[in-house]
């Protein structure tokens, strides 16, 4: 065991817990919190467990990185909405979180993706259909990367309970 003890514990479950938040609430890049928290730890703590969760760690918060950008591009490739729209998307995401508090990432990302569909469409029904299938596209987006920050948390509880 580390030279940290439990302090280590309690302060890597506090970042795992605040970085799945974050994941959901999109405010924080929670995946790369959970990952890095419980690589630091890995780090630290040394052994087989450590190591193994450490790599792990790695290797997951990686893969659900690409995946989800895969998985995303992918669907909104074939819905015909172009990525240029999802930057206008993210611009208005950032802009509503300073905004308008709590919400203010979803309104603005939502409004920004509808503006520039309108611009580019021309038609409300297209843009309006465009707009849904972006957030719907962002809602898989957190799925992948929650589903791989909660098996790296996982990894790191099992490695608690069996070291």
């Amino acid at each position: 065991m580390g030279t940290w003890g439990d302090e280590l514990n309690w302060l890597v479950g506090l970042a795992v817990a605040v970085g799945l938040v974050g994941v959901v609430v999109q405010v924080l890049p929670g995946a790369f919190l959970v990952g890095g928290a419980v690589l630091a730890w890995g780090l630290i703590e040394r052994g087989t467990a450590g190591w193994t969760v450490a790599a792990l760690a790695v290797l997951v918060t990686a893969a659900g990185q690409v995946v989800k950008y895969l998985v995303a591009g992918r669907y909104l490739q074939r819905g015909g909405v172009p990525g240029s729209t999802l930057l206008w998307g993210g611009l208005g995401g950032f802009v509503g979180f300073f905004v308008i508090p709590v919400v203010g990432v979803f309104v603005g990302f939502v409004a920004a993706v509808y503006l520039a569909e309108r611009i580019r469409v021309r038609r409300h029904r297209e843009a309006w259909a465009s707009t849904w299938r972006a957030t719907k596209a962002s809602g898989l987006t957190i799925v992948i990367e929650l589903a791989a920050a909660l098996l790296v948390a996982t990894a790191w509880v099992v490695a608690l309970l069996v070291r």
